[in-house]
């Protein structure tokens, strides 16, 4: 067998094929995400409040962010949000920005103080950038290093105008030239045991794995339980008399197991995740509810895809679960540093829209715009989706006479009215 090629073309190919897309698609949704950034969302604040200067009203802090919202970005990578106090707060803590970077009060009035005789040291004016750890470690990472990078060049920027006493120590004329203090703090805190921002992920690609790979097993052992599948554990072979069952009945009846062994993974998912390892959660009765329906709706979909397209159906399933998922759920990398390819993949692929809801439930004290609404909704177009497609292929099917066995058949193992 093994010096004929036959038997080696189709696994190859099989194989071969999956290998490479995999490679792709998993590499290329991370390789290079600063080149991919488009629009990335960063707050931008103005609490100055201004100084009089020679009878003169000076407001730094507006010409700093306007100048910095309006530096050349030709390729649109970053979304500055000119916003107040309240709404860049509300923007960290709906999930809407990565990061804030604010003008600190009294910054004009610092700034002027720089140049002026005084006693002691003058307070330094002060920038500060707010992080949203949150957002996902990276997407945190990469807003706050830009934002940081643009204070700095604000701060050389601003120092380029002002003129040190020809009196001035070199010190002085160094502080000068550099101005301005960079603080960076946490805008939005999450706890401690919160992965730094990727329990949320990790979470969520435990309810899909649950979702789907429950599918699979629940499958098979189906197909077992009607003998269209032998049973092999070990060198033990049985094989079941086959039970004549339409198509669409199976699905039923995989389908509802699915959805009943969704509250056994769901709350052994908690149970691990809450109970034992201390995963910091709130909101838990949401959270459970929001897990058992989101494995459900991901045993379900499976399911639909294992019915319509048989065997080659679990290997499309993990396309459409797993693999197109996890690079575009913007859960590792923030949606705004990925490839357009994945973008659009992340409007309707379900591991972005479970992401989002558990990550509201967990690190944004279940705010539906934080991405919990979107995440029900596009969870029951899923469902709907796959319920409809599943029981539509399976009754065409069954109309068209194409049965996994045929009932006249008399080579057929016959029903002994056993499950």
């Amino acid at each position: 067998m093994l010096r004929s090629p036959k038997i080696w073309i189709f696994p190859a190919v099989v194989i071969g094929l999956v290998t490479l897309l995999l490679s792709l698609l998993y590499v290329g949704g991370i390789v290079n995400p600063r080149g991919h950034l488009h629009r990335l969302p960063i707050g931008l604040v103005n609490n100055d409040r201004g100084a009089l200067v020679n009878g003169q009203r000076l407001d730094l802090g507006a010409q700093i962010t306007a100048g910095i919202a309006g530096a050349p970005d030709p390729q649109h990578q970053i979304s500055w949000r000119q916003l107040d106090q309240q709404g860049a707060m509300n923007g960290l803590a709906s999930a809407k920005l990565y990061a804030v970077l604010e003008v600190n009060a009294g910054f004009s009035a610092a700034v002027t103080a720089l140049g002026a005789p005084a006693p002691g040291a003058p307070a330094p004016p002060t920038i500060t950038v707010l992080t949203n750890p949150g957002a996902g470690s990276l997407a945190s990472s990469l807003a706050s290093g830009i934002a940081q990078t643009a204070a700095h060049a604000a701060s050389t920027q601003l120092g380029s105008t002002l003129k040190a006493p020809p009196t001035s120590s070199a010190a002085e004329r160094l502080l000068l030239a550099d101005p301005v203090t960079i603080v960076t703090a946490v805008g939005h805190p999450i706890g401690a045991h919160s992965g730094l921002g990727l329990t949320a992920f990790y979470y969520t690609l435990l309810l899909v794995l649950a979702g789907f790979l429950g599918a699979t097993v629940i499958s098979n052992g189906v197909d077992v339980a009607l003998g269209y599948a032998a049973s092999e554990l070990g060198p033990l072979r049985t094989q079941r008399p086959t039970v004549p069952i339409s198509r669409t009945q199976t699905l039923l009846v995989t389908g509802t197991m699915s959805v009943g062994l969704s509250v056994l993974t769901s709350s052994l998912i908690m149970l691990a995740t809450v109970a034992i390892l201390g995963m910091d959660a709130s909101h838990l009765p949401l959270l459970w509810v929001f897990s058992f329906c989101a494995t459900a709706t991901i045993g379900l979909g499976a399911q639909a895809l294992l019915a319509a397209f048989g065997g080659i159906g679990q290997l499309i399933a993990m396309f459409v679960f797993i693999a197109l998922a996890l690079p575009s759920s913007g859960a590792t990398v923030p949606l705004a540093a990925l490839p357009t390819f994945y973008r659009v993949l992340a409007e309707f692929e379900p591991m972005r829209q479970l992401t989002d809801g558990v990550r509201s439930i967990l690190y944004f004290d279940a705010r539906a715009d934080a991405g919990l609404t979107r995440a029900w909704i596009m969870m029951a177009v899923g469902l709907a989706a796959a319920l409809a497609f599943g029981f539509a292929m399976t009754r065409y099917y069954d109309r068209k006479g194409l049965h996994r066995i045929h009932p006249a058949d008399p080579d057929s193992p016959q029903d002994d009215g056993t499950l």
